[in-house]
């Protein structure tokens, strides 16, 4: 079954509290998205740290719920 993209939302802010989080659904079935996560806890961190922490915030949706996450980390 596939997520909603305010799901994807809310387990990134979870693990992530001051993050901005900007989702966008890429080809409409639920199971394709991109997001934006900025967070200044990403500060210091290489991109491939930044992508690991928002992945391990989906708890292991990924290839599961959900198919394909286009991802982009940034700091404020």
């Amino acid at each position: 079954m596939p997520m909603a993209a305010q799901d994807i939302e809310a387990l990134i802010r979870a693990a992530i509290p001051d993050a901005e989080v900007t989702i966008r659904d890429l080809a409409g079935d639920g199971d394709h998205y991109a997001a934006r996560v900025v967070s200044a806890s990403f500060a210091g961190l290489p991109r491939v740290r930044q992508h690991q922490r928002v992945y391990a915030a989906l708890g292991g949706r990924m290839g599961g719920e959900l198919h394909a996450l286009q991802l982009e980390t940034a700091v404020p």
